[in-house]
């Protein structure tokens, strides 16, 4: 199923970069957008250091002792280089995309990655954007006829795409906006994050998928695909399926995606604790680096049968110890052993793709894996295995998967294939009810009764919830509630604070913030001026022979997903007007 791109219908050029930061690998695509032109997506595939082509590079930077990075991408990696890290004290830091997951996304026990003592992930990540978007300036001048004239005609009007994984929410999307300014790439201004977009892993990647023309059979058909993203650091799965009565490309998600830490370094992992207690007390437990590196970069993706055992070459001829399995300075490891380096993550993906099978609105029959872990056989042959007896055909694409991410990142600022998104979780706001002494729920809490000002009995903690767990939402579509504020002065009414919350448990449907309360947490603080309408309100009276005075001031709660950041909104009406706030994008704070 090609696609059938407009023409940009702008009136100047302009340069769309989308970065895909990956937990071990990292890619960039590009579209330069001349009017009246359709739109070409292109990949950078010539980076520093490297000895032959490639879309991608080592997400790996060197510090100095000054916290100056030294070496990065290909060039960390290139011969020599450890007598210099060694000889003037280089750290080394990879793996760092994982210190932004929510800390709800915790599935392996190994620690996590370190940094260097003055640094955060958000410097870390900024050092890294601002090398890839250095080495996309390059290729850009360098493989285009005249390169230098086409830069300078675009260096103004850059627009941004970050790729990030399925589990990566708002607090996430901000560090990442955040790094782009500290890169110096936007300015820190409205106007500037304005040029920034985010895409889920898994939706860039149904993009390549479609652009690809891989999921034109089971669409066809009416049936939704399964994307499994399967990453360094992690596996992200999204399915989706085409709007009945809609165009060709309009998609829609059909279950909630997920996001589990199982990617392939924790393959590398578990493999590296083995080598460690294999050779504890040896003198070859100083060549765990050489040994672990030698696995990841080889044997890993190339292990096929837990019949055949695999062989790491890491030391001379002399190198001998056969008790350990060490001869001619090559390790030789049991299939099984590597198998189950890999079985957590294996059978973490097989259980995923079922999960997201039973909870799919639509029969599901394909499943598209793709991502740099793809790559490895051991890893697709027991997909297929566990699969096809389940009526799933799992289809890996032969070229371009280590691309997938950063090309569809481009098609889905392009194409926006992907119309009507799945709410992940519940989102609302704290308030009162009126007390119900029939209601068994609000006489278990009658202990919190209060009496309003309006003189009625109210019970506090209650969840309103505005956006539900699993509903459909549109790009354009608001939801919102409406509530009140009562006080005895309208000094009191002049601004607006409301605390957005998200439940991200398994109740169906959440009401009492007392049960499963620490799966509730506040996303962030919108506030209003309402000053003038708190001046308009006239007052109201409650009680019998002593009335009480108070102001009432009625307002909205506005939710709204826009492309892929959730944002809230207050809304009153003022002289007959309505009023509103800017959009306050959401996020949760926790880390």
């Amino acid at each position: 199923m090609a696609s059938t791109r407009s023409v940009y219908t702008g009136p100047s050029r302009r340069l769309v970069l989308a970065f895909d930061v990956g937990t071990t690998f990292s890619g960039i695509s590009y579209s330069i957008l001349d009017p009246e032109q359709v739109p070409e997506i292109r990949s950078v595939t010539k980076y520093p250091a490297q000895n032959t082509g490639d879309a991608k590079i080592p997400t790996v930077i060197y510090y100095d002792a000054n916290g100056t990075p030294r070496a990065i991408g290909a060039e960390a990696m290139r011969e020599g280089l450890h007598e210099l890290v060694e000889d003037e004290g280089w750290v080394k830091v990879e793996w760092f995309k994982l210190l932004m997951r929510p800390a709800d996304i915790i599935e392996d026990t190994q620690p996590l990655p370190t940094l260097p003592a003055d640094k955060s992930v958000v410097d870390v990540f900024a050092d890294f954007i601002r090398y890839l978007f250095e080495c996309a300036k390059t290729y850009i001048i360098d493989a285009h006829l005249s390169g230098s004239d086409l830069w300078k005609s675009v260096e103004s009007r850059i627009e941004f795409v970050l790729a990030h994984p399925n589990g990566w929410e708002g607090a996430q999307q901000e560090e990442m906006r955040e790094a782009i300014v500290l890169a110096g790439l936007i300015p820190g201004t409205s106007e500037g994050h304005s040029r920034v977009q985010f895409v889920s892993e898994g939706e860039a990647s149904l993009h390549f998928c479609v652009q690809s023309g891989l999921t034109t059979e089971p669409l066809k058909k009416g049936e939704g695909v399964l994307i499994v993203d399967a990453g360094g650091g992690t596996i992200d799965l999204s399915a989706y399926g085409q709007r009945d009565g809609s165009k060709d490309h309009e998609f829609e998600e059909i279950s909630a995606p997920k996001c589990h830490l199982q990617g392939s370094v924790f393959v590398t992992r578990r493999a590296r604790v083995f080598f460690e207690n294999l050779l504890h007390g040896s003198r070859f437990l100083e060549d765990i680096e050489v040994i672990t590196q030698h696995f990841d970069q080889n044997s890993k993706l190339t292990f096929r049968s837990i019949d055949e055992p695999r062989f790491i070459k890491f030391g001379n001829l002399r190198d001998r110890d056969l008790s350990l399995g060490i001869r001619s300075g090559q390790l030789r490891l049991n299939g099984s052993d590597v198998a189950d380096f890999f079985d957590p993550s294996v059978t973490c993906i097989i259980q995923a793709i079922k999960e997201q099978r039973k909870n799919a609105q639509r029969p599901i029959t394909s499943v598209f894996l793709v991502g740099g872990f793809a790559a490895s056989e051991w890893l697709f042959s027991q997909l297929r295995t566990a699969l096809e007896p389940l009526g799933l055909q799992l289809c890996r694409p032969d070229t371009g998967v280590n691309k997938a991410v950063a090309e569809g990142a481009i098609s889905f600022y392009l194409d926006h294939f992907v119309a009507v998104r799945i709410a992940k979780y519940s989102y609302g706001v704290e308030c009162t009810v009126l007390y119900e002494e029939h209601n068994r729920e609000h006489r278990a809490r009658s202990s919190r009764l209060y009496t309003s000002l309006t003189g009625l009995q109210r019970l506090p903690g209650y969840f309103d919830a505005i956006l539900r767990k699993d509903v459909h939402v549109s790009e354009t579509e608001e939801f919102r509630r409406s509530y009140a504020m009562t006080a005895r002065n309208t000094g009191t009414l002049r601004r607006i604070e409301e605390s957005i919350v998200c439940y991200r448990g398994t109740l169906a449907a959440p009401q009492w913030m007392d049960e499963d309360s620490q799966m509730y947490s506040t996303l962030c603080v919108v506030e209003a001026d309402t000053s003038k309408l708190s001046q308009s309100l006239p007052p109201l009276f409650a009680g019998g022979d002593a009335p009480t005075m108070y102001y009432r001031m009625e307002y909205d709660i506005v939710l709204s997903f826009g492309l892929t950041e959730l944002k809230a909104q207050i809304a009153w009406r003022e002289n007959g007007e309505e009023k509103r706030t800017p959009a306050r994008i959401i996020y949760d704070t926790r880390k």
